[in-house]
């Protein structure tokens, strides 16, 4: 998944925009985005949604566990969504708590996308995903946790994330990748600067996230670009396979070795899966 787009789930009136933006994935969102007075409307409207057909992969982001959480599963869970997205989470135990609240609803398949920073627990527990079931990735968010500890701010004056939030940054990146799962940057908030967004976007797969979550559908294509390999990084990747396979058994070929060919072999498969997405 390169691109997972949010949208509030009262706002019935957005979903189509949000399907035809070209994301890889929505998320329906019933936490942060809707206030609470207007909760049931948008569990409403969200089961309703997940009983159309679907060309894309629907994620919905509950409430977080020990709040409405119940309320919010209770509503969806019937109509299979693809998955949650997991607010607030703490680490594999709040997968787990999560995975049997899911099978007390009847579900058994929907995947699990825990937002894993947002307490100061939270960070403490980013290698316990490890051992956590159902996972579809990790992704992580500097907006909550600077309230939680009494900070002013997650970025500096000219934008960019202060030392503490990169910190956080780097863990989720290396915990998603030490569960073998995919790494999934955080929102770019400024939805019309997409000059930020893309370069925001580039440095996230330089780094080794391998999708993002956006705010608005015009983040959508840029991010879907950021993400996808250029045509001279795949005949790069083409021409490092080729030579490797022509030397069977060989570690290393002139200035290549192993971990350029298993960078090529990497890229060449996610440009396979993102074609099929498209």
């Amino acid at each position: 998944m390169r691109s997972l787009l949010f949208v509030p789930g009262d706002r019935a009136d957005r979903f189509d925009k949000a399907v035809a933006s070209g994301a890889d994935a929505l998320i329906l969102d019933l936490e942060d985005s809707v206030a609470s007075e207007r909760k049931p409307l948008a569990r409403e409207a969200v089961a309703a949604f997940l009983t159309r057909s679907r060309s894309l992969t629907v994620y919905v982001r509950i409430n977080p566990l020990g709040s409405m959480a119940d309320e919010d599963l209770n509503a969806i869970v019937a109509n299979k969504p693809d998955g949650i997205v997991l607010p607030k989470a703490e680490g594999a135990p709040s997968v787990r708590d999560l995975d049997v609240r899911l099978e007390a609803f009847g579900d058994t398949r929907a995947l699990v996308l825990p937002i894993a920073t947002e307490t100061p627990r939270a960070v403490f527990a980013l290698g316990s995903y490890i051992k956590a079931h159902r996972l579809a990735g990790l992704t992580w968010g500097a907006e909550d946790l600077p309230t939680a500890i009494g900070a002013s701010a997650s970025r500096d004056e000219v934008g960019r994330f202060t030392p503490p939030y990169e910190v956080l940054r780097s863990l989720t990146l290396f915990a998603a990748h030490a569960a073998n799962v995919p790494a999934i940057e955080t929102v770019y908030p400024d939805i019309k600067d997409l000059q930020g967004l893309k370069a925001y976007a580039q440095r996230g797969r330089r780094d080794g996230f391998s999708g993002m979550m956006a705010i608005h559908p015009s983040q959508v294509p840029v991010i879907n670009a950021a993400f996808s390999a250029s045509d001279a990084e795949i005949a790069l990747a083409h021409r490092v396979v080729a030579a490797f396979a022509a030397q069977p058994g060989t570690g290393a070929i002139q200035l290549l070795d192993r971990p350029h060919l298993l960078r090529s072999e990497r890229l060449l498969a996610q440009t396979r899966k993102n074609d099929e997405l498209s």
